[in-house]
């Protein structure tokens, strides 16, 4: 069977954690992509959940403090202040 490589972009905390994790289950980093490949092939999909985490912004609590703060300032409550620019560094 003949052989290709990938070459893949990893940060070097990442590919070293890998590496150690791989070494410490008895692996190298080569067999356990290999088994990833084999993994997707077999399963037609990526073997695991890949999901998004929700943005914090969008939390209930912060929905509720950003309502209540438009009530305020509708309700004449608010501050004004000036703008204030900052330069970029």
């Amino acid at each position: 069977m003949a052989l290709s490589t990938i070459t893949a972009r990893v940060d070097e905390k990442d590919k070293a954690s890998f590496d150690a994790f791989c070494s410490n289950v008895g692996l190298n980093t080569s067999t356990a992509i290999n088994l990833f490949v084999k993994a997707v092939l077999r399963e037609n999909r990526i073997p695991f959940e890949i999901t998004q985490a929700a943005d914090p912004f969008y939390s209930e609590s912060n929905i509720a403090y950003v309502k209540k703060s438009v009530q305020e300032l509708q309700a004449g409550k608010g501050t004004a202040h000036e703008l204030i620019e900052v330069a970029d560094e």
